[in-house]
């Protein structure tokens, strides 16, 4: 029988998607699931993208081109400026997804066995695109006691070898919340320009701060400028993830054409998801303020719900839309594969995301989860008490 490659047997599972044949189970059953494993928000998709997808007028859907369409990339630079950012279209590649730029950015400074230093846990799926780069991830631990703040920079330095090319964060983070200051931002910027390393930021949560925060954004890092590599997404902006656009935003231009030769071999971005996303950038602030509102309340409420249930600890997320819980088990995976396979509350049971697969560190995470808050908050409210039932009864067993 053929072999199958070693990067594909060393390819993670995603430990927000790999319990779905579980949760599909508890639905033929008639069980509803709620759930809070996967950060699709219930929010509805800017009308004015609607419409645009509606009103297309084609005879022919084309190939876009490889870096995606001008008028959007201009559109978006302008965009960025407004949040002052200073970007131009010709910084700019659109891709599919964030997910293809943060492909592309490890393809094109990696080799073989070459480092990237992420602050854990992390998002889970840079795990699998350094194992598609054949890259190799560098965890430095965050805690739950810290609220998952940036590790001392000395304990990240530590970690550099001669091998190591990147430092990654996601700011605000996918799975913890936790939005870097400024002051850690230009921390990092000058780890990097000492070591001359690059620093990816994930940026594809920035609109979602709920206490008066401001986001840092690494572009406005004037000196270490070809060091820098941005992600960015319209996935969660406007709640368009099935739209699959994203873009790598950079001032180095030979980070860019790599990037292009990689972009030119995959052809070219989705032409109609294009359009919606270019009629989407001029959505009213309005949108965002009834969005950003919207969550923080779903924030408050599920924060006070968890932290209601015995031996739960919990921090306050400051952005996005997840956090992590620490549950008093000794198992999340098992705990969250029983909730599906062995247990209801009056027909209801909830769906959630083992946190270990967040780590890389073996053994840390294990007896964690992630909650994303993206359903309404009498759901929320009916989720983590199903939680608390659950765990009394899983702790009994």
């Amino acid at each position: 029988m053929p072999t199958i490659s070693n990067k594909g047997k060393n390819m993670p599972e995603s430990p927000i998607r790999k319990l779905a044949p579980y949760a599909d189970i508890a639905k033929q059953k008639g069980h509803k699931v709620y759930h809070l494993n996967i950060g699709q928000p219930d929010i509805k998709t800017p009308e004015v993208a609607i419409e645009a997808v509606k009103n297309i007028d084609l005879t022919i859907i084309e190939y876009s081109p490889s870096a995606g369409y001008e008028s959007y990339r201009k559109k978006l630079a302008k965009f960025y400026q407004r949040q002052n950012v200073n970007v131009n279209p010709e910084d700019i590649i659109v891709t599919t997804g964030g997910s293809e730029a943060l492909l592309f950015a490890l393809a094109t400074i990696t080799d073989p066995g070459d480092e990237i230093i992420i602050p854990e846990p992390f998002y889970a799926n840079y795990h699998a695109f350094a194992s598609s780069t054949s890259a190799t991830v560098v965890p430095v631990i965050s805690t739950i006691e810290s609220g998952f703040a940036l590790p001392s920079i000395e304990d990240v330095e530590k970690l550099i070898t001669p091998r190591t090319k990147a430092i990654l964060i996601c700011n605000p983070g996918n799975p913890t919340g936790y939005l870097y200051s400024e002051s850690e931002i230009k921390q990092l910027a000058h780890l990097i320009k000492k070591h001359d390393l690059y620093l990816i930021a994930d940026e594809v949560y920035r609109e979602f701060l709920y206490d008066g925060d401001v986001h840092y954004s690494v572009m406005n890092l004037d000196d270490v400028q070809q060091n820098v590599i941005m992600v960015d997404s319209v996935s969660k902006r406007y709640s368009m993830c099935g739209a699959r656009i994203g873009c790598l935003v950079t001032k180095n231009k030979q980070v860019l054409a790599t990037v292009m030769k990689f972009a030119q071999a995959r052809l070219s971005p989705p032409t109609i998801e294009q359009i919606a996303c270019e009629a989407a950038i001029d959505t009213p602030q309005s949108y965002f303020d009834e969005v950003i509102s919207e969550y923080k309340n779903r924030r408050d409420t599920l924060i006070t719900e968890l932290n209601k249930i015995e031996g739960v600890i919990v921090t306050k997320p400051k952005g996005a839309f997840y956090c992590i819980a620490q549950l008093p088990i000794e198992n999340s995976e098992d705990f969250a594969q029983w909730l599906l396979e062995s247990y209801d509350l009056n027909g209801e049971t909830v769906m959630v995301a083992p946190a270990a697969g967040f780590y890389s560190t073996p053994g840390m995470g294990l007896n964690q989860v992630r909650i994303a808050y993206v359903l309404n908050k009498k759901d929320l409210v009916t989720a983590v008490n199903i939680l608390k039932e659950a765990l009394i009864a899983y702790n009994k067993r």
